[in-house]
């Protein structure tokens, strides 16, 4: 089965026995952003089409805003841009962009992820959030530690959502994310940056 048979949370977590939480979990860590991407952003949206297809929207809108925090981590991750992600036949399927552990092999080579996130297709989160959590159950098995945190996004491009995986507990942040308050959202990815960058050295 692949990841985009699971159409909602509800459906994860009895298939997978996983335990639903809500809170806010985020301890937003400040980012300063570049003038050049504010100002990029503001052309983008302002003369650009930005939404007009799935597509358009992870690479106008979704994939410039990790790059940019990612930037600061370069040393200690890669930004994967769809790549296969594959536990078993049932835990299979490409997400849109992961955050994993830079290989001691070389860029080239997949290591563990830490952050998924997924589109949410046609404004559709709860779809979203259920491809996103078996997506999340599938990394934690291929990185065989269930105490370590994997991350999770769904994002439209304007609207972004966080949640986390620890051992059998998913918890969706309450707080929602809005590209339209940047510093916000900034500091939240930034936080999901250094809890990944913290587990590095555990």
């Amino acid at each position: 089965m692949s990841f985009q048979q699971y159409s909602n949370i509800g459906m994860v977590v009895k298939t997978f026995q996983v335990r639903y939480e809500e809170q806010n979990f985020i301890t937003e860590t400040p980012f300063q952003i570049s003038d050049y991407f504010r100002d990029d952003l503001e052309l983008t949206l302002s003369k650009g089409i930005v939404n007009n297809s799935e597509n358009a929207i992870c690479e106008n809108l979704i994939y410039p805003v990790l790059k940019e925090v990612w930037k600061r981590y370069v040393d200690e991750f890669l930004l994967w841009s769809h790549q296969t992600l594959h536990y078993n036949e049932t835990l299979t399927g490409v997400p849109d962009y992961m955050v994993a552990r830079r290989s001691p092999l070389g860029k080239v080579v997949f290591d563990k992820p830490y952050l998924i996130v997924v589109e949410a297709k046609r404004d559709d989160f709860t779809r979203g959030w259920g491809q996103c959590l078996v997506e999340l159950i599938a990394a934690q098995k291929l990185n065989d530690s269930s105490a370590e945190t994997v991350f999770g996004v769904v994002s439209n491009g304007l609207t972004w959502e966080f949640g986390q995986l620890i051992q059998d507990v998913f918890t969706k942040h309450i707080k929602t994310y809005s590209l339209q308050s940047l510093d916000e959202l900034f500091a939240a990815l930034n936080h999901v940056f250094e809890q990944c960058r913290l587990q590095l050295s555990d």
